[in-house]
């Protein structure tokens, strides 16, 4: 039997990127910080102080070998364990350090053009999109107008947003346009509605994805996203991995926001969850009943969502440790000629200012049975992973990368 299995550990940057100081991010390291912080004793998971992170099946899986190949160092307070599977990192061609970019190059697909951004202060977007946005939606207005953290300034604007029924729009460092609804009071289907309308007058400015942040609560102190998040993603122009895999008669198995950031290309089955664990649990679930011949593709959104954006150490470290204690269950259910690459699609680093992503290396963690414990070295494109899989399971290749699957069954 030939799978592919891939585990995106949204925005697990292991190092800034060399082209990082264009995007302010000099200094940035994802996993290397947040080891650095929790072996320092800043952390506390549970009431307990740390002296270090505990990660012993990804760092056995070689995830501390190519965080010490992308920053030069070894990360602080990791132990230097034997790798079980292969590891190395990526660097980004991509123009930007958003989601799809990050997705869709490692499919195959670099995004050499840059995205449309909304970089004003406030308001942030053109009054000619809010006053169709308004006048095609039937609103009674929006509120926000600005960039923002989607909690904060939920925490800001829920009790006006309630009182008025108008939606909160904001944006990020990112290619995006999110509006933020109470699911009861403005109603989650009118909320998607919004959204459609939003997605079709946004591609004037090129803008990357628009995003629904259904939310809860009555007051400030209660209020809480949902589940019901939903992304309205600009297509891939070309072929993806997915799309290969698809048109071999392969299932892609899209496991949480995965299907939502290829706008449905090329995916099979669309399974959605709430929370790592709920995914982790479906992605096992995939794992036992995927046929020959599929791509079982997961997105850990609570790295990125819950924690890199919040700038919340303590979580992110906390929910590493959650997924590491569970990688057991994942590797006894891999078969013969299953291959996984553990990965990310940017970085998100919560010990820097601000609360957008930031531009770094990503990790390249490839195992399974009869995958060899080898050093993998730089990758010059997430696309090296694309065109591996796709090799893996003899979908035709893509030209934007470089395939190392004969350095992984040498």
């Amino acid at each position: 039997m030939t799978r592919a299995i891939v585990l995106m550990m949204d925005s697990l940057g292991i190092g800034a990127s060399a082209d990082a100081h264009r995007f302010g991010d000099e200094g940035a390291d994802t996993f290397g910080n947040i080891a650095k912080q929790c072996a320092e004793g800043n952390v506390e998971i549970d009431g307990e102080a740390r002296s270090g992170l505990k990660l012993p099946n990804l760092c056995a899986l070689g995830l501390a070998h190519a965080a010490a190949a992308s920053r030069g160092s070894w990360p602080v307070g990791l132990p230097q364990l034997e790798p079980q599977g292969a590891w190395g990192y990526a660097v980004e061609q991509s123009a930007g350090k958003d989601t799809p970019s990050g997705h869709w190059e490692m499919a195959g697909l670099p995004v050499m053009t840059d995205w449309g951004y909304f970089s004003s202060a406030t308001p942030c977007f053109p009054t000619e999109l809010t006053d169709a946005l308004i006048q095609k939606a039937e609103l009674k207005g929006l509120l926000g107008n600005c960039h923002a953290s989607g909690t904060a300034i939920i925490d800001e604007l829920g009790e006006e947003h309630i009182r008025s029924s108008k939606p909160i729009c904001y944006t990020s460092a990112d290619s995006v346009f999110q509006l933020a609804a109470h699911e009861t009071h403005f109603g989650l289907d009118r909320l998607y509605a919004v959204c459609e309308i939003a997605r079709e007058l946004v591609d004037q400015w090129n803008v990357g994805r628009v995003i629904a942040r259904p939310f809860l609560g009555q007051k400030p102190d209660e209020f809480f996203r949902t589940e019901n998040r939903r992304d309205y993603t600009t297509p891939p122009p070309s072929a993806t991995l997915l799309d290969r895999v698809k048109e071999s008669g392969g299932d892609v198995i899209a496991v949480g926001k995965i299907s939502d950031i290829y706008a449905g290309q090329g995916v099979t089955d669309q399974v959605k969850a709430s929370g790592n664990m709920a995914l982790f649990d479906e992605t096992l679930n995939a794992i036992r009943t995927a046929k020959d011949g599929s791509l079982i593709f997961t997105n850990f959104v609570d790295f990125d969502m819950l924690y890199g954006h919040r700038r919340d150490i303590a979580g992110y470290a906390a929910a590493l440790e959650v997924l590491d204690e569970r990688m057991p269950e994942l590797l006894a259910m891999l078969n013969s000629g299953d291959v996984v690459i553990a990965t990310a699609d940017h970085g998100c680093d919560p010990t820097m200012p601000g609360h957008d992503h930031t531009r770094e290396h990503v990790p390249v963690l490839a195992f399974g049975p009869g995958v060899a414990p080898v050093d993998l070295g730089q990758r010059e494109s997430f696309a090296d992973m694309g065109e591996t899989l796709a090799e893996h399971l003899g979908v035709a290749p893509f030209g934007t990368g470089k395939s190392f699957l004969s350095e992984i069954f040498s």
